[in-house]
């Protein structure tokens, strides 16, 4: 099964309205350009996202947990399969047919039921007969004929049939120094004989070369409960396909090394160190084939196709994006520790958003953008730049708005107002949905730091939660093993923030940001990007304090 290329499009842990956004414009943007993509999320999402993606009615994008490829989405082998009532001839034809060495054995819902291999087969034409007479012994009269291409003249729910063979080629008057008792008796035009085998407790009769059955042998047949069967080709190929007559589930292996869809292919591939198939099945979560995977498809495979926004490095992106074939990188932060082992494409602008550079891709390839996507684009913009009083804001950020306003047709400054009101209601939130928000974990001099950023209406807003928020903040330390965590509560409104901060190094956050008047926590005017702002200042009062 060939599978179409997908390009998954992701913005870091924790998102943003930026990160979304772009993530979602962008594989806009790559589609028109024939390009399959899919737009990621690597978590939930923020209330001023979701306000944004209900309002311009776009979904929001699929989850992505891991950026190693699963075998859903690698080139297998279709999922050939048989039913547990094939017969062993009907399976070695579709083999030859096919050119497979193995099928499925399934049931009428599709669930495997079990595996059917070339060696199967051979063990049955050229392995001990012992097997063979046992497999003859339990398959059903129309499956002989079937197999013989001939035709069942009569069958006996009372068949005496032990899977043993006689042929009969010889006068009738030796007949008698046959023991042909509940065995297969093979025998040609010869009534007499057909007769004789009866009477001598013959548990089939398998004619060839005949025409008719007289009545006589049909009445005796009934009378001694034993089923005739009229062969469809001589006596040496009716012998050679009898013992293929038996249906596949007899000699299927039901102990079977399978994988699921949606299982890794570098696990699967340890895996299949493990076992010497030529090929395996793979199969939903229902047990339903879906196809096979050999060790070609694994060496063959090639990794996920991953294109980053708004982030560029690991602490911050997708599980083993590492092992991911990066296709490119858009941003607008700090070039980071994401390396390649061949050249992508990099755009990182100094700038106050993703989303001011994504529109502007559309701008420079002289493609139009949406209405919808405009008013998301737009919105994406405003936030992350603080409706422009973010030191990070750029003349082109405040461009790239006038010109998605223009095709949102919505007027900023109302726009702006809806948006900072759904994102700064930090009322109705838990501790844990105002902490994961809007985190950023950092790496500073050694130091494992995070640092959560929550848009509030006032900062006020914060001394009323505080107590509450100390103690979900010392129990986050400790449960992500952090040497410092710091939340800024940020007013647009009144232009600043304040801070809050726990762990070993929390004195840190008072020497970057001291108490004024002698009030803890106290507000630091224009202090608004985590980016530009917030990280220089802490990082330089980590390193001093461990210095």
């Amino acid at each position: 099964m060939k599978k179409n290329k997908t390009v998954y499009i992701t913005g870091h842990r924790h998102p943003d309205t930026d990160s979304i956004v772009s993530a979602i414009a962008y594989a806009q943007f790559k589609e028109r350009k024939g390009v399959h993509a899919i737009p990621c999320r690597l978590g939930d999402i923020n209330a001023e996202t979701q306000y944004l993606l209900d309002r311009f009615h776009i979904e929001k994008p699929m989850l992505f947990e891991d950026a190693r490829a699963t075998l859903d989405e690698i080139e297998i082998d279709d999922p050939l399969t048989i039913s547990p009532t094939t017969t062993i001839k009907e399976a070695l034809e579709l083999m030859t047919s096919e050119n497979k060495q193995s099928f499925g054995v399934v049931n009428t819902q599709g669930k495997l039921m079990g595996m059917v291999t070339r060696s199967d087969v051979a063990t049955i034409g050229l392995g001990d007969t012992a097997l063979s007479i046992k497999l003859l012994k339990e398959t059903p009269t129309e499956y002989i004929a079937k197999t013989i291409n001939g035709s069942v003249i009569y069958d006996d729910p009372k068949r005496h049939f032990n899977g043993k063979v006689s042929i009969i080629a010889i006068a009738e008057t030796r007949l008698r120094n046959y023991e042909l008792k509940d065995r297969m008796v093979i025998v040609g035009n010869d009534q007499d004989a057909q007769i004789t085998a009866i009477a001598k407790g013959a548990g089939m009769l398998v004619v060839v070369w005949t025409e008719e059955i007289a009545d006589e042998v049909l009445e005796m047949a009934k009378q001694f409960h034993c089923p005739i069967v009229r062969s469809g080709h001589g006596t040496m190929n009716t012998t050679r396909y009898l013992f293929f007559a038996p249906p596949v589930k007899l000699i299927m292996k039901t102990d079977l090394v399978s994988f699921n869809i949606n299982e890794f292919v570098d696990e699967v591939g340890k895996k299949m160190l493990k076992s010497r198939y030529r090929s395996y099945p793979v199969v939903d979560d229902d047990n339903k084939l879906c196809g096979y995977v050999s060790r070609y498809h694994i060496l063959n495979q090639h990794n996920k196709q991953v294109i980053l926004v708004d982030h560029n490095e690991y602490s911050q992106s997708v599980k083993s994006i590492e092992k991911a074939d990066l296709l490119e990188v858009i941003d607008h932060h700090r070039v980071s520790d994401i390396a390649t082992n061949r050249p992508i494409f990099f755009r990182n602008e100094i700038i106050g958003s993703t989303a001011a550079i994504i529109t502007s891709m559309y701008m420079e390839n002289q493609m139009s953008i949406p209405k919808e996507t405009a008013g998301l684009l737009l919105g994406a913009i405003i936030s992350d730049t603080l409706k422009f009083k973010s030191p990070t804001t750029t003349e082109k950020d405040m461009g790239m708005a006038k010109v998605l306003a223009d095709i949102a047709e919505l007027d900023i400054d109302v726009f702006a107002k809806e948006i900072f009101k759904v994102s700064s209601n930090i009322s109705n939130k838990s501790m844990d949905e105002l902490l994961n928000q809007d985190i950023k974990r950092f790496e500073i001099d050694g130091k494992a730091v995070a640092i959560a950023q929550i848009i509030a209406y006032q900062v006020s807003e914060a001394r009323e939660i505080e107590t509450e928020l100390k103690a979900a903040m010392h129990d986050f330390v400790n449960a992500k093993a952090l040497d410092l965590l710091v939340v800024a509560f940020t007013s647009i409104l009144e232009n600043g923030s304040i801070f809050y901060a726990s762990g070993e190094l929390e004195k840190t956050v008072v020497e970057a940001f001291p108490d004024k008047d002698g009030e803890t926590h106290s507000f630091q005017e224009d202090i608004l990007s985590r980016k530009n702002q917030i990280v220089p200042l802490l990082s330089r009062a980590i390193i001093n304090s461990i210095g």
